[in-house]
């Protein structure tokens, strides 16, 4: 599992599988497939920006554009090598940790909570 995936789901809990793309069965009759959603679930969005305030020691930290908070909030180690890691899982390869790319790193997680089902602000996104 990678970081942001560890990220996203700290932040999106049980919802997390909610938001997975439904599993593909095959539908007597129709010749073909349909999308099946899992029983008892719903896909609906998760407001990440509330879910990060609830957390424990949100108000202490400045989640909100700080890499390195995000990811103390959530229970990750938000060492160099493990920024790297997740710039390079956000394709960005030549990440080397300063104040503008953490700031470009927080951002485009943002964004792809947003591509995975996340509510989040306009402010918090690129």
């Amino acid at each position: 599992m990678g970081i942001f995936s560890s990220i996203k789901d700290a932040i999106f809990g049980s919802e997390a599988k909610a938001q997975e793309a439904p599993k593909r069965t095959s539908t007597p009759g129709t010749g073909g497939f349909s999308r099946a959603q899992p029983k008892g679930e719903e896909i609906s969005e998760v407001d990440v920006e509330a879910r990060l305030d609830r957390m424990e020691g949100a108000e202490k930290l400045n989640w909100r554009t700080s890499i390195v908070d995000l990811m103390k909030l959530v229970g990750l180690d938000p060492s160099y090598e493990n920024r790297k890691e997740l710039a390079h899982e956000m394709g960005d390869n030549d990440y080397s940790g300063t104040a503008e790319e953490n700031i470009a790193l927080h951002r485009h997680v943002m964004d792809k909570l947003a591509e995975n089902g996340g509510k989040v602000p306009q402010s918090l996104r690129s």
